[in-house]
């Protein structure tokens, strides 16, 4: 009765005696600074990128027009209405500015003319009378739109001398519950940032085994401690490094917030467990995402013997990523749907979805069932590659050999003659 709590103490000891060795190997030492100051240099060529294409978005939106061709009573008119109309839209959805001409002379010529000169990109015209205005536009219909209501208003104020017809009392109030637009978008948020933060740390699990293959090292682990405990301390001590770099940058991105404009207002994306029980469902699917895809890359990437064949898998293991995220992106945006219940269950895609679940239903008790499952599965894997790893690579020698052994037939013997 006794022996079998000791072995289960011996084997936990040898499975964090492996994961603080390889944490150790990993943080100190000089790659692990690049690798914890990557995003600095992703954000840096990032703002790059961005800062030289919002200058060539600024540049072409600042030679965007809406030309209107009216006599002075009526340009005065429409620049009035303008000015109203323009008030409802945001800074970065306000139309083009409005570039008001006399007539001269054929107004649908130079109607045309206008919107084919040279040096600006003319969106639309409006020529003629404001009851029956004429509308010439290019690519899009949406300026030629806002030049109809334009006309209307102005007609409107026309008529009424520029007085509001009525005087409305506009009072903000907060909503006693999240909004559904708030809660989807939580919830898609929570998905990608655990695919984020997955596809960028668990693919180093892959050639963490590849070393020492190649320096039989794993041999003498594997002589010395059960195949399972390597995997599992291997994976523990790769995650004991995620977990370094996701808490050294929560606290940086943490003090972010005291940078955020006044104004900000962050309450429409409230999760419907709350911000507390959120942030711990969020933690504990971040874990249980790294673990599942963890194992099953580590249980592949034992297979492989050389860096080229490791850099092989990557391709399909980022595809696997990208389309977990996908499935669960598609949960989230329709709860309670038969795709919802499917990515929900699937062990891959269940810590995404269910972190989306969170954040459109209150619900709680779902949440203890999907971690015991996920934990499950976590084992499963670490059995499963163990297993592959032991009876493939260690009894063969090489990965080639694993498979063979494992799906090949048995030859057969050759039967004694007799004579």
């Amino acid at each position: 009765m006794s022996a079998a709590p000791g072995n289960l103490r011996r084997r936990l000891r040898q499975t964090l005696t492996i994961a603080r060795r390889d944490f150790t190997a990993t943080v100190f030492t000089p790659i692990f600074l690049l690798f914890l100051f990557a995003p600095v240099i992703m954000g840096s060529f990032g703002a790059i990128g961005g800062l030289g294409a919002a200058t060539v978005s600024a540049g072409s939106a600042d030679k965007e027009r809406l030309v209107v061709i009216a006599p002075p009573a009526e340009a005065a008119a429409i620049v009035a209405a303008d000015r109203e109309l323009r008030a409802l839209f945001g800074a970065d959805a306000r139309p083009p500015a409005l570039d008001v001409r006399a007539p001269a002379g054929d107004i649908a010529a130079q109607a045309r003319a206008a919107l084919n000169a040279p040096g600006i990109d003319v969106s639309a015209v409006i020529s003629g009378p404001l009851a029956a205005p004429q509308i010439l536009y290019g690519r899009s219909r949406r300026p030629a739109y806002y030049l109809a209501a334009l006309a209307e208003q102005a007609i409107r104020l026309d008529r009424t001398g520029a007085q509001p017809l009525s005087r409305p009392t506009l009072t903000r109030a907060t909503r006693d519950a999240p909004s559904l637009g708030g809660r989807n978008a939580s919830a898609f948020f929570a998905v990608f940032g655990i695919f984020f933060l997955t596809l960028f740390l668990s693919g180093q699990v892959v050639g963490t085994m590849a070393e020492e293959r190649n320096n039989k090292v794993i041999e003498v682990l594997a002589a010395a401690v059960p195949l399972e405990s390597v995997f599992l301390g291997k994976l523990l001590g790769m995650f004991g490094v995620a977990v370094l770099f996701v808490g050294f940058w929560g606290i940086v991105v943490s003090q972010v917030g005291a940078l955020l404009p006044a104004g900000a207002n962050v309450a429409e994306l409230t999760p419907a467990v709350g911000f507390g029980a959120f942030a711990l469902l969020f933690a504990a699917y971040f874990t249980t995402a790294y673990l599942l895809l963890g194992s099953v890359f580590l249980g592949i990437g034992a297979q492989a013997s050389t860096m080229r064949e490791i850099q092989m898998l990557s391709l399909p293991i980022t595809i696997l990523q990208v389309g977990m995220f996908a499935l669960a992106s598609a949960a989230a945006s329709k709860p309670g749907t038969w795709i919802a219940t499917a990515a929900e269950v699937f062990p891959l895609s269940s810590p995404f979805a269910m972190a989306g679940r969170a954040a459109n239903s209150p619900a709680l008790w779902p949440h203890l069932v999907a971690l015991g499952w996920q934990i499950l599965w976590v084992a499963i894997f670490i059995a499963v590659g163990a297993r592959l790893f032991r009876r493939g690579v260690l009894q063969s020698g090489s990965p080639a050999g694993a498979w063979k052994r494992l799906f090949g037939r048995k030859p057969r013997t050759a039967a004694r003659e007799t004579y």
